[in-house]
């Protein structure tokens, strides 16, 4: 099982950045799916954007070409650099993984290894 760490959040107003961090206990690169999820209290966890064992990545619609998803596989992070943040991005962020030979799916029921979280506040 592999262990993942996110770190990064924290509160921001709208219009600005941040960029979060989840450190994998071994290098996800050319193994695993590595997907970016985000839960607002009383909504259900949904998947944010995700990037694969070669390196594809995929968004959601409402974070196309706001937010970016990159890997650094000398350092086992995965990260998610978030711009031009809106109120309703705000939520725990949380980082999965799974390991996959074939497409990944951005479902919170397809990944089975999870981190903790960080959390993200956006004020107006």
């Amino acid at each position: 099982q592999v262990q993942l760490v996110e770190s990064g959040g924290g509160s921001v107003q709208a219009g600005g950045s941040l960029r979060l961090s989840c450190v994998a206990s071994e290098n996800p690169s050319g193994k695993y799916c590595v997907g970016w999820f985000r839960q607002a209290p009383g909504k259900e966890r949904e998947g944010v954007a995700q990037i694969s064992p070669a390196g594809t990545q995929g968004y959601i619609d409402s974070v196309e070409g706001r937010f970016t998803i990159s890997q650094d596989s000398a350092k086992n992070t995965v990260y998610l650099q978030m711009t031009n943040l809106r109120l309703d991005d705000a939520g725990l962020y949380v980082c999965a993984a799974r390991i996959s030979s074939g497409p990944c799916v951005l479902n919170k029921s397809w990944y089975n290894n999870w981190g903790q979280g960080t959390q993200v506040t956006v004020s107006s």
